[in-house]
């Protein structure tokens, strides 16, 4: 088997072809919500493959959220927290579209996701910093197109799907 791998990185190279070894893959993910789960609708990213440079395995996701739901998350902000959901759970979600990344847009991801989570007080808003702006974000940085409509900030799955008709070079279709 090896020699047969050994074999196509050979041709490869004599023709001028290299395959892609690594990669990592962001994903755009909304939960619909339900009353009987106990789970209010959300969003988040899934990052999954190998960096370019180190040859690291991804696997992570993070989601950005009120640190305790109640009343209060309709008055202002509130302590906030950077979730990562269990691979059961997401499996359950919608996966809206998936865009591959450089190591340095990976990196500054990164970066971003510690800044909202490190972010001093109270950092969640539900009309102006909420999950839908977190993963706003993290699109921007990927070099998507990005907007935040009013009537969508407390709808996840039709923000992205917004935002899936915003940037056709990524054909993918909207979720009903």
């Amino acid at each position: 088997m090896h020699r047969l791998f050994a074999l196509i990185l050979v041709f490869c190279s004599l023709f001028g072809a290299t395959p892609a070894l690594a990669e990592v893959k962001l994903s755009f993910h909304s939960f619909n919500g339900s009353v009987i789960v106990g789970r209010y609708p959300h969003t988040f990213i899934v990052l999954e493959g190998t960096l370019d440079e180190t040859g690291e395995v991804v696997s992570e996701n993070y989601g950005f959220t009120a640190k305790s739901a109640g009343p209060s998350v309709l008055n202002g902000p509130v302590e906030h927290d950077v979730m990562i959901e269990k691979p059961k759970y997401i499996t359950k979600t919608n996966r809206h579209f998936t865009i591959t990344l450089t190591d340095a847009q990976y990196r500054r991801i990164k970066k971003e996701v510690a800044a909202w989570r490190d972010a001093p007080g109270k950092f969640y808003d539900l009309d102006t910093r909420n999950c839908i702006h977190f993963v706003g974000k993290m699109a921007e940085i990927a070099g998507l197109k990005v907007d935040y409509p009013k009537d969508m900030l407390r709808r996840p799955k039709k923000w992205l799907n917004y935002i899936t008709a915003l940037n056709p070079r990524l054909g993918a279709r909207q979720i009903k």
